[in-house]
């Protein structure tokens, strides 16, 4: 039997042999994935753990929290203001930063994490996950303000997501592709179980809210009744659809065989630019797409490449299978 590769070994490896992270961001990357382990723990237990069920307050979102967003963004904040590799956090539970208290050392990176994506799935037992990304704090800069974090996704220097399903399973990116990990129970941390993780170019599946159909703009349209027509329409071949209202779920679905995701932008919100947050969510799950061979656009230009203008900032989302999401993108592009 092969030798189990450990979370850990693995990035000293990628620090000390490869050379793709200095010393401090490992043991970061070492501290989420401790966090993510607490996390899985929580979900795990329940009812049993009294943490099922609705918080009976709202985010800055203007979403209803579970129990579960609020532990888990606790869980998060409580394993990594003390390990002195951050300067300061942003959670998509959270109004504004969360700067490092002065009584522990300053770290030069940055966090961010979506605590506990796809949360409306808490309560029927259905995949979540955990999704970050992290930052380099701007050179010279004193203290940290909001607008450190307004980089574009391309500056990040490792994003991930664990995703809470009958595995609990840790994929990350450091810039040198992706690498996945399992939770093994009994021995208590995260062990390699694939590396160098690829999308096929091409897919017949597809995932996306069909309820919403009547609220698209026409290029996201022409696509989806593209896919629906099958072999008898221009695509000439049939599609089937998946749709777990989980980004984390149906992201890790394409890294493990193919796919397609939209969420694009809909005339209930014009004024918004999409529904997903640029930050916590798209930025990371784009980087690991595209880690992985994939791409990501928001229907007009590649998503890494958007320069941020909020913390909160929200973008329509289409990533997966390269072929189909260049198609889809090239549809906004003609009358």
């Amino acid at each position: 039997m092969a030798k189990k590769i450990s979370l850990t070994r693995y990035l000293v490896e990628q620090q000390r042999i490869a050379g793709h992270i200095p010393p401090e961001l490992r043991l970061l990357l070492e501290v989420v994935a401790r966090a993510c382990k607490s996390i899985s723990h929580a979900v795990n237990k329940g009812a049993l753990g009294e943490a099922m069920g609705s918080a009976g307050s709202e985010n800055v979102q203007g979403e209803i929290q579970k129990k579960l967003d609020i532990i888990a963004n606790e869980v998060l904040i409580e394993a990594n203001e003390w390990g002195g590799h951050l300067a300061a956090m942003a959670s998509e539970e959270m109004d504004s930063i969360h700067l490092v208290p002065n009584r522990y050392p300053q770290g030069e990176y940055l966090l961010l994490f979506d605590p506990l994506d796809g949360s409306s799935n808490i309560d029927v037992n259905v995949s979540i996950g955990t999704i970050f990304s992290v930052l380099k704090k701007p050179d010279g800069a004193e203290g940290v303000e909001e607008k450190d974090f307004l980089q574009p996704g391309s500056k990040q220097v490792a994003a991930g997501y664990c995703v809470y399903g009958p595995q609990a399973t840790l994929v990350l990116t450091v810039g040198d592709g992706v690498a996945m990990f399992t939770l093994d129970r009994e021995q208590g941390s995260f062990v390699l179980t694939e590396e160098n993780l690829q999308i096929p170019e091409d897919t017949q599946e597809f995932a996306i809210n069909m309820s919403n159909m009547r609220h698209w703009d026409t290029p996201v349209k022409r696509y989806i009744d593209e896919c629906l027509q099958g072999k008898d329409g221009p695509r000439g071949k049939d599609f089937n659809m998946r749709w777990v209202a989980s980004m984390v779920a149906d992201v890790h679905r394409i890294l493990t065989r193919g796919g397609v995701f939209l969420y694009p932008w809909d005339k209930r919100e014009p004024e918004k630019a999409g529904k997903l947050r640029l930050m916590y969510e798209a930025n990371p799950m784009s980087w690991l797409i595209e880690q992985a061979g994939g791409a990501a656009t928001n229907g007009r230009q590649r998503i890494l490449d958007i320069q941020p203008g909020k913390l909160h900032e929200r973008v329509s989302v289409i990533l997966g299978s390269k072929n189909e999401v260049e198609r889809a993108t090239s549809y906004h592009g003609k009358p």
